[in-house]
């Protein structure tokens, strides 16, 4: 009988298995597992949970009997069945920095099957929370919101994907863990308040790029000139220098004191107060600066979108290890099943959510995206018997 692909075969062929072996072997995740077919490496590891991951599973029990459900299809995935307690402990003792750098390295392989010429570079950055409560997470750190962990992104506005991530103690703060951004030349980065440091603002601009961001209102500003403000909703459009020479606290000079900036103030119909809205961008618009920000938005919906549709709120594991693992993994998930809605599945009309709803019922099924409400032709066995001529002989 031919073998005919699944939707599980689609989602996972962006995976290079020479990527994975070659990011195994550096951080010898393979170690103690042995070899042969009842190994459990890390890239059965991985699909394991990819499949929990896409099925929605909730503890190591759903996994493995989920998996063993399937087992017809183990040959061709690559996978085997694993006992609760062989999963538990993958999960645990297994480097989450696997797991990591698989996800870091299917980042390029997303960007180059989304690319589409001539866009510009906008990049959104953001971070969540991933609240860890119980006493199985005594390891975790609070600040003074939650208690866990932080997922810092940085999203591509146009093809809708991250480009960048980390995760670290809720007690980091988001401009430590954004400075460790790799800044494109040409690229525009739209991110709150929260990451406000001049420093790392003057290393954007040495770069070639642009940063787009709130003013705090406690800022420290000097006018230097003011530009006709054009546009709906834009209040004032000048030139303003922030910040003190010498800045509190024996903190090194300000690198922006003599750099002059752009203030675009925009109104807000449905707060007191307008927008304050920081550039080195001199060029674009104003509108088109308001709606840049505005699109901030975005990332805080993507947010939303992995913890309402994938599992990072509920874990199968109480280790940091295991946490930092469903998380990596989780975004893997995610990265895959965009690449597919835009190759492979580029005809489905739906939104990505629906998608994955449609492949939740259909994942060991051969891949097929048809809808028809034309019911398939019954076997000739099955058929009603045809009418015959009678021929009446007298």
């Amino acid at each position: 009988m031919p073998h005919s692909r699944t939707a599980f075969h689609e989602l996972l062929k962006p995976l290079d298995r020479r990527m994975i072996a070659r990011t195994v072997a550096a951080h010898d995740g393979d170690h103690g597992v042995g070899s042969g077919d009842n190994a459990w490496t890390c890239e059965r590891h991985l699909r394991s949970l990819l499949f929990a991951q896409w099925q929605g599973l909730i503890s190591l029990r759903e996994i493995v009997a989920g998996l063993g459900a399937h087992s017809r299809s183990f040959y061709h995935l690559n996978l085997r069945a694993p006992c609760r307690s062989t999963l538990a402990d993958a999960n645990g003792a297994r480097p989450a920095a696997v797991f990591r750098d698989i996800a870091l390295a299917l980042i390029p392989v997303a960007a180059g099957r989304l690319r589409r010429d001539g866009e510009a570079l906008i990049r959104l950055l953001d971070s969540t929370p991933i609240p860890l409560k119980g006493d199985g997470f005594a390891w975790a750190e609070a600040n003074a919101r939650t208690r866990g962990l932080k997922l810092h992104l940085l999203h591509d506005l146009r093809q809708g994907q991250p480009v960048w991530f980390d995760v670290t103690s809720a007690k980091v703060d988001d401009v430590v863990a954004g400075r460790a951004i790799p800044l494109q030349p040409g690229a525009t980065y739209v991110f709150d308040k929260g990451y406000t440091d001049y420093r790392w603002w003057s290393a954007i601009i040495e770069a070639g790029a642009v940063f787009l961001t709130r003013r705090k209102r406690n800022a420290h500003c000097r006018l230097v000139g003011k530009r006709k403000a054009k546009g709906d909703g834009i209040l004032a459009d000048r030139l303003i220098k922030i910040g003190h020479r010498q800045p509190r606290g024996g903190a090194p000079l300000n690198p922006l004191y003599d750099v002059a900036l752009r203030e675009i103030v925009v109104a807000r119909p449905d707060h007191d107060e307008p927008l304050y809205l920081l550039t080195n961008d001199r060029k674009r618009p104003a509108t088109e600066i308001a709606q840049l920000y505005k699109a901030r938005w975005e990332i805080e919906l993507l947010f939303k979108w992995l913890k309402q549709n994938l599992k990072i709120r509920r874990f199968l594991g109480r280790s940091e290890n295991a946490v930092r693992i469903q998380i990596y993994v989780a975004l893997i998930a995610f990265m895959l099943l965009r690449i597919l809605h835009h190759t492979a599945a580029r005809a489905f009309n739906g939104s990505t959510a629906l998608l994955l709803t449609h492949l939740k019922l259909s994942l060991f099924s051969p891949f097929s995206l048809r809808q028809s409400r034309t019911p398939p032709p019954k076997p000739p066995a099955l058929r009603p018997p045809n009418p015959q001529a009678c021929f009446a002989f007298r």
